[in-house]
């Protein structure tokens, strides 16, 4: 068939699918219009946060207050005019708008002349934080309710007499008619969605602290969003997609830290079975070794026969899942992880195991359910223990439901405006080599084998329950936990074994793989990028999963500058280690800028005593010019669509394809 006035029938076809939405010359010209001045404004905001583990407190704040986005505005427009308890007190409003506006209820004899101040410079503020964006985007964030009232009050010149009278008449009706403190939380809502385009989550929602269900609901609500997985995220999605060996995981991380209620409050899991059979079985079994961390906030909390059944519950989970590990090792020799089988190398007469030829002494022998013949065969107990106990994850509603959020949103990597961003690491050798990997594929390394993960590790949820892919995929995800030089994981071995049953600290160790040393060289930072398609300038690596040691000395910044590390201890079971409680990373039109925190006070205080987060901020790179959308991933995709929209009009003009007025009359539907 000959091609119609120039154009292929493939790209007639898509054409004539586009010519649906725009129908007219003037309906493609105005969208081309409107596209066009959209690539001139600045570039959005970027929000990048790692390593969150928990803490939703801290979580909450951080994204409240967008790492001192939102403070930095107060001070702009307000530093000499208002003063610092003023300043303070407008911030905490925006963060915990409902919570401030009930304590300052109760404070404030006035409250329709303190509206109507606080109005003012609400409104404000919201109009320099949506200054960036179209009217359009504007207007499409809005509450529906108020989106006509805010949008007037946007664009009112208050400098006009009569537009001020309209601007204050507008006010005095909302307080009037008691919509005030309902249209001020709104407001501030707003504000805070305009303070950021788009969020990345840098892996580790889940462990150590107690609310990752609560900042999963906090994610899901949150208007733009990524996710890449961390390890401990991963280790949550293959207990949700039924892997028994990752269930035992969680049940035994959870109990290591006493950070039960996010699985029995949070997901509604009931531990029961594990209490009866742990009382049961080891009732007069040793758990000397066994014994749970618990936060001194917590101590009071704790009775001594509590701190008993958790031992308990804590060894016979540990117990079980060294032999579910063994069965999968066993099972997946393409891990390489035979000399992670340890069950079978205890010596019960000496009370001794040997790893790697050497002989350590074992602090505890008393394994009531292991037999020696067949160390990682499970008890009938056990096996009806860690069936029912995997029921319950996949029968947790609220549990899948993050968990399908975390896959939608998440993967293992993302390139995104330039920037390289996973949680882990790109596994490489002792000598600078990408490392290969033969895990149910043909030797892949570097960005072939995270794109062959990240398939890998969705099959192990959305494949048929029972088929071989999701069996294979469910035992992928226990690799990418805990395997050896994994992605996400990034170390030789997991040490659990020896931590709790030997006392040499030595066998403790989990060497890193060679990409945390090796990154330090630009070179090696510069050649990762390009592996990705990424070179210039400003293209970086934004790196979590490994904590910054800041009160040694040691800086987020490596690789000449190409490699940002942003965890930096959210959780306070790592700030020891730190000497702070994070970092994060704001990426705007004009700079980079990387913002240490120190430890949060708490919700309360930070209401009550409009207490922020002390942050240090740091501009570690600027931008030779503004950056406009034009610039950006989402600017390359609308010039496509304006691309692909002059063709449109050039099939129009040429007579391709004709013109139909009526359809753009016609009511949507029709």
């Amino acid at each position: 068939m000959e091609q119609s006035k120039g154009f292929s029938l493939e790209n007639l076809h898509y054409l004539k699918m586009l010519a649906k939405q725009y129908p007219t010359v003037q309906a493609a010209s105005t969208e081309i219009i409107n596209l066009q001045a959209i690539l001139d404004l600045p570039k959005g905001t970027e929000h990048f946060l790692s390593d969150v583990h928990g803490e939703y407190e801290a979580f909450q704040h951080i994204l409240n207050s967008a790492s001192g986005v939102v403070r930095e505005k107060l001070d702009d427009l307000f530093g000499a005019s208002l003063s610092q308890a003023d300043r303070d007190q407008l911030a905490t409003l925006i963060y915990y708008p409902k919570e401030k506006l009930e304590e300052i209820a109760r404070e404030t004899a006035d409250m329709g002349e303190w509206y109507r101040i606080t109005f003012h410079r609400l409104i404000e503020v919201c109009r320099l934080v949506s200054s960036k964006y179209t009217r359009s985007k504007v207007r499409k964030a809005m509450p529906q309710e108020y989106a006509y009232i805010i949008d007037e009050m946007l664009h009112t010149h208050y400098e006009d007499s009569a537009k001020r009278d309209y601007y204050e008449n507008i006010i005095h009706t909302i307080i009037r008619i008691d919509r005030a403190a309902d249209f001020l939380v709104e407001l501030c809502g707003l504000i805070k969605r305009m303070a950021v385009d788009h969020l990345h989550l840098v892996g580790d929602i889940f462990d150590r602290g107690p609310g990752a269900d609560i900042i999963m609901d906090s994610l899901m609500d949150y208007h733009s969003v990524d996710i890449q997985w961390g390890n401990h995220d991963i280790l949550w999605m293959g207990a949700a997609s039924g892997s028994r060996t990752l269930v035992a995981t969680v049940l035994a991380n959870s109990l290591r830290y006493d950070n039960l209620d996010v699985i029995e409050t949070g997901y509604g899991i009931s531990l029961r079975p594990l209490s009866v059979f742990a009382d049961e079985v080891y009732r007069d079994s040793d758990v000397g070794q066994f014994a749970v961390k618990i936060d001194s906030q917590d101590e009071p909390h704790h009775t001594e026969k509590s701190r008993l059944q958790a031992a308990r519950m804590y060894k016979a989970i540990t117990i079980l899942l060294f032999k579910l590990e063994g069965q999968k090792i066993l099972r997946n020799p393409s891990f390489g992880m035979q000399d992670r089988l340890l069950l079978d190398k205890i010596d019960y007469a000496n009370k001794q195991v040997c790893i790697d030829g050497v002989d350590y002494p074992l602090a505890d022998t008393d394994f009531p359910t292991v037999d020696p013949q067949n160390p990682y065969a499970l008890t009938a107990e056990e096996e009806r223990l860690i069936s029912q106990l995997t029921r319950s994850f996949l029968h947790s509603e609220k549990l899948q439901r993050h968990v399908r959020f975390l896959y939608s949103k998440g993967s293992i990597y993302r390139v995104y405006n330039g920037n390289l961003i996973f949680h882990g690491c790109i596994p490489m050798t002792e000598d600078g080599q990408l490392m290969r990997f033969s895990i149910g594929c043909k030797d892949l390394a570097g960005k072939e084998f995270l794109d062959y993960a990240d398939l890998t590790a969705r099959r192990a949820y959305y494949s048929k329950p029972g088929s071989a892919e999701r069996e294979f995929g469910m035992d992928f995800l226990w690799f990418l936990w805990a395997g050896r030089n994994s992605p996400v994981f990034g170390r030789d071995r997991m040490t659990t074994f020896e931590r709790r049953l030997i006392r040499d600290e030595r066998t403790w160790a989990e060497p890193k793989n060679a990409y945390y040393r090796l990154c330090n060289d630009p070179a090696v930072c510069q050649d990762l990028l390009r592996q990705f398609g990424l070179e210039g300038p400003h293209c970086h690596i934004i790196n979590g999963h490994v904590p910054v040691k800041s009160k040694k000395g040691e800086s987020p910044i490596k690789g000449g500058g190409r490699l940002l590390v942003i965890d930096g201890g959210f959780s306070r079971a790592y700030q020891e280690t730190t000497g702070i409680a994070g970092y994060t990373l704001i990426y705007n039109s004009a700079c980079f800028r990387l913002v240490s925190h120190e430890p949060f006070a708490g919700r309360e205080r930070a209401i009550r005593g409009d207490q922020d987060i002390a942050s240090s901020s740091v501009i570690f790179e600027r931008l030779e010019h503004r950056m406009k959308i034009a610039e950006t991933d989402v600017g390359r995709q609308l010039q496509e669509q304006i691309s692909d929209l002059m063709d449109l009009l050039a099939a129009y003009r040429s007579g391709a394809i004709v013109e139909d007025h009526q359809a753009a009359v016609r009511p949507a539907g029709q």
